[in-house]
C-alpha cells in the first residue's frame, strides 16, 4: 500500500513534467517562456498559495506549535555545508567550483520541485512544513550560499547585503508572512480576497512542474560527465541530506509525523536552479552547475518513492 500511494504521487509528477518536456520539445517554450514561468510560480502564483491555503487551514495555536521545528532544517542545512567545506581538499574540487560544490551539496530546490512534489505526495496540509524548510534553505543560501559562489569567479561579496535581504525576503516568503501575521493576529480576509488568492494559487504546482520538464529537455546528455565532485554532490542530496533529517528527528521533538516525513523529502530534493544564475553573475564555472541542477533535478525522480517508502 505504501509503494503503491509513492508510485501513484509520483506518477502525477512524472505527467506533470512530461507535460512540460513535450511541449518544451515541440518548442512550445524558449528560454523567455521559462523565464515567465520562474517569475510567475515565485512573484504570482505561489505568495497568493501561501496566503490562502495558510488562512483557510491553520490558527493561531496550530501555526505556534509548529514553530520549534524550524531548528531542524537550520541545524541539517548548516551541518551539511560544513561537511562539503571538509570535502572539499578531500576530493581535491578545483578554483572557480570550490563555492558552487559547497551551496550545490547542501541546499535543495525547495520552492520549483519541493513544494509540488510534497503537494502531490501529502496534499495541501504539507505546506507549513514545506514553508519552514524553505525559510531554512533560503535564508542560508542566499548568505552563505552566495558569498561562497561570489570567491569562485574572484570576487568578494558580502556575507550580508540589501541584495541578499532581498533575495532571503521574496514574494513567497513575504506572502507566508503576510497569512503569518493575519493569522496571529485573528484578522480574516473576505470570501472574494481568499477565492482570488486560492484560483491565482492553484498556478503554482502545474506551473512548477513544466517548468521542471522544459529545463529537462533542453539539457545535452553528453555534456554529462561524472566527477568525483557529482558523485559527492549526488551523495550529499539524496542520500546525506535526508538521513542527517532523519537523525535530527531522534533528537530533537517533532510533534506531528508529517513534518518529519515533508522534511526528508525537501532534503532530498536536486539542487537550486539559482545556482548556476549566480555562479554565471560571479564569473564562476556556471554550466557545470547547470550540468549538475539537471543531473540532480532527473536523479530526484527516481530518489522520490524510494523516500517515501522509508519514511512511511
Amino acid at each position: 500500500m505504501v509503494f503503491l500511494n509513492a508510485v501513484q504521487g509520483v506518477l502525477t509528477i512524472f505527467l506533470l513534467i512530461g507535460v512540460g518536456f513535450y511541449l518544451s520539445y515541440k518548442k512550445w517554450f524558449d528560454n523567455k517562456s521559462r523565464v515567465l514561468l520562474s517569475k510567475l510560480v515565485t512573484n504570482v502564483g505561489l505568495p497568493a498559495y501561501m496566503i490562502s491555503n495558510l488562512m483557510s487551514t491553520y490558527d493561531r495555536e496550530k501555526l505556534l506549535s509548529y514553530s520549534g521545528g524550524l531548528i531542524i532544517p537550520f541545524l541539517t542545512l548548516t551541518v551539511g555545508f560544513l561537511i562539503a567545506k571538509i570535502l572539499i581538499p578531500i576530493l581535491k574540487i578545483p578554483d572557480g567550483r570550490k563555492g558552487i560544490f559547497s551551496s550545490m551539496f547542501a541546499f535543495s530546490n525547495t520552492i520549483f520541485v519541493g513544494l509540488p512534489v510534497n503537494m502531490a505526495l501529502f496534499g495541501e496540509k504539507s505546506l507549513p512544513f514545506v514553508l519552514m524548510y524553505y525559510i531554512a534553505n533560503t535564508t542560508l543560501f542566499w548568505t552563505i550560499g552566495s558569498y561562497v559562489i561570489s570567491k569562485d569567479g574572484g570576487h568578494e561579496g558580502k556575507l550580508f547585503s540589501k541584495d541578499s535581504a532581498k533575495r532571503i525576503f521574496s514574494p513567497p516568503l513575504l506572502g507566508f508572512l503576510v497569512a503569518l501575521v493575519l493569522i496571529l493576529m485573528g484578522i480574516k480576509l473576505p470570501n472574494s480576497a481568499m477565492d482570488f488568492c486560492k484560483y491565482l494559487g492553484n498556478l503554482t504546482t502545474p506551473l512548477s512542474m513544466l517548468f521542471v520538464g522544459i529545463v529537462i529537455q533542453n539539457v545535452k546528455l553528453r555534456d554529462i560527465k561524472l566527477d568525483i565532485g557529482m558523485v559527492a554532490i549526488l551523495f550529499g542530496r539524496f542520500i546525506m541530506s535526508p538521513c542527517m533529517v532523519l537523525l535530527a528527528t531522534f533528537f530533537i521533538p517533532v510533534h506531528d509525523p508529517l513534518m518529519r516525513n515533508v522534511f526528508v523529502i525537501q532534503a532530498a530534493m536536486p539542487v537550486m536552479t539559482q545556482t548556476s544564475i549566480i555562479a554565471q553573475n560571479y564569473d564562476g564555472d556556471y554550466e557545470y552547475a547547470a550540468i549538475v541542477t539537471t543531473l540532480t533535478t532527473i536523479v530526484s525522480l527516481i530518489a522520490i518513492p524510494f523516500y517515501m517508502i522509508i519514511i512511511s
